[in-house]
């Protein structure tokens, strides 16, 4: 068997497989935590420069017909539920323009009868009017409908998994669509047969084992780069964050072991976009910042309507980054770091 050393020399110049993996995400690796991250660094800034892309989420509506577990927003949990009009989608869009955002991701509960392809082709309509790079999570869709939806301007569709270990999966997803645990498995194959260029996997630590997940996440990953080459890839590392109804995990990721999972991604795979999202508290991101990170989201609210009135309270969970995106652009400049507005010009293609 290679040593983790070896394997972490190795990173960069020799493909790993899920194999070397296995054995950076181990117990053992975690001994070597320091040489990871300094290789995790150092490959980073080689492939991505000193540059740090920003986005932002922008919740569409809060409802849902699925109740899990971990969600503020499933369908057991009595709060006020709003989806907002195209009049309110303007202001929100315009609010994120007036901080400099020109990419974002367009988030809303799962419920296809009230927030499906009718209410996301006038959605659409609205947001390519302001942002010249949109991203999408939503329900999973067919292919022909994400196809429609490239047409509008879709770039990039992100669908995490939640977990790949089907008994924590069934115990998580109690009812709705989400489910079919299949039809969300296979959703990336839908996204790539329509063209879409950037497809963003992940799992929710805490709700399995992270190890296997993140092995059969990476397994996924690796079966998708073989068969729609034509795509980019995208990873992120949510933890379970505090939301209303929320569950009490025995699978809670703690600090290092993020650590650990993202050196661990990217000496995996090097030219791999990583995310960072605000669930995370400041001064982690901006230690993680240099490690791997490619992409992070900044002053996010996850709530419909939270930008054009911060007084709204429908949040899906808490977030613990609570930084304006001036205050952590300020943050990559003190580390080094150029923050980028806009995630790729589609016309560049």
């Amino acid at each position: 068997m290679t040593g983790i050393r070896d394997i972490i020399a190795k990173a960069g110049s020799t493909r790993l497989d899920i194999d070397d993996l296995a054995q950076l995400l181990s117990k053992e690796a975690a001994q070597h935590i320091e040489l990871m991250a300094a290789t995790a660094a150092r490959l980073t800034r080689q492939r991505f420069g000193h540059t740090m892309r920003l986005f932002i989420p922008l919740y569409l509506s809060n409802l849902c017909a699925n109740d899990c577990t971990y969600c503020g927003f499933s369908m057991s949990n009595a709060i006020k539920r709003t989806t907002l009009s195209m009049d309110d989608l303007h202001k929100e869009c315009q609010a994120l323009k007036q901080q400099g955002f020109d990419s974002v991701l367009l988030v809303a509960g799962e419920h296809e009868r009230k927030v499906g392809m009718p209410y996301f082709r006038q959605a659409f309509a609205v947001v390519s009017q302001y942002f010249s790079h949109i991203a999408l999570e939503v329900q999973p869709l067919a292919k022909d409908d994400y196809a429609e939806l490239r047409g509008y301007g879709l770039a990039a569709v992100y669908v995490y998994q939640e977990t790949y270990q089907r008994s924590a999966y069934d115990k998580h997803h109690l009812r709705g669509n989400k489910t079919d645990m299949q039809w969300r498995l296979q959703t990336p194959d839908r996204v790539a047969a329509a063209g879409v260029d950037k497809i963003g996997l992940g799992v929710l630590l805490g709700l399995a084992d992270w190890r296997e997940d993140a092995l059969d996440c990476a397994r996924h990953l690796r079966y998708l780069q073989q068969h729609y080459w034509r795509s980019r890839y995208s990873m992120a590392f949510p933890r379970l964050r505090p939301c209303a109804g929320g569950i009490n995990s025995e699978h809670l990721v703690d600090d290092k072991t993020l650590v650990q999972l993202i050196c661990a991604f990217r000496l995996f795979e090097p030219d791999l976009e990583l995310t960072l999202s605000t669930r995370e508290p400041a001064m982690l991101r901006d230690h993680l910042m240099p490690l791997g990170i490619t992409h992070m989201s900044a002053g996010s609210k996850t709530q419909p309507g939270g930008y054009a009135d911060d007084t709204i309270a429908l949040e899906q969970f808490a977030t613990s980054d609570p930084r304006s995106a001036k205050q952590v652009c300020k943050a990559l400049l003190t580390y080094g770091f150029e923050p980028i507005w806009k995630d790729w010009q589609r016309e560049f293609a």
